[in-house]
């Protein structure tokens, strides 16, 4: 029974979301993409195959271990926040899927945000139930995707 409820707390992004992202960045190739909240990888992995590097980035160590079998990219067990915090590059696409009940989106963007390139993108995708002060938001069903570019250093 442990398993079970385990397992319900993974919650796939859907075909449909994924597709979308992928369309509003368009061509990836070449650039640095960060997978945070990766859970099974599938965000990180359509990057990996349209030719970005990725970094993937889960705290659930069994979860880490099985992208890790799938994908020669760089694989962190970690809290999002904490590698935020730590990480000293710049990425050009931060992608995170927090559990719909996270507590710390505020801290989330901020950090996602410091650390892209200009003209970069962090998409938080959530539930329909908050709302941020993005640049755009997209909605698919009960959930959405919150869209911010950098504009500057």
């Amino acid at each position: 029974m442990e398993k079970a409820r385990r397992k319900s707390k993974i919650r796939p992004t859907s075909s449909l979301v994924k597709q979308a992202v992928f369309n509003i960045l368009g061509d990836i190739e070449g650039t640095l993409f960060i997978d945070l909240f990766a859970g099974t990888g599938q965000m990180g992995f359509m990057a990996e195959e349209r030719g970005a590097k990725v970094i993937f980035v889960e705290k659930n160590p069994k979860l880490a271990k099985e992208i890790e079998k799938k994908t020669k990219e760089k694989v962190v067990i970690s809290d999002a926040l904490k590698f935020l915090m730590s990480f000293d590059g710049t990425a050009d696409i931060v992608f995170a899927d927090p559990p719909y009940n996270y507590e710390n989106y505020q801290k989330l963007i901020e950090l996602a945000i410091k650390i892209l390139n200009k003209g970069g993108f962090f998409i938080l995708e959530h539930s329909k139930k908050v709302k941020f002060n993005s640049d755009k938001s997209k909605v698919y069903g009960d959930t959405v995707l919150s869209i911010w570019r950098k504009k500057d250093d």
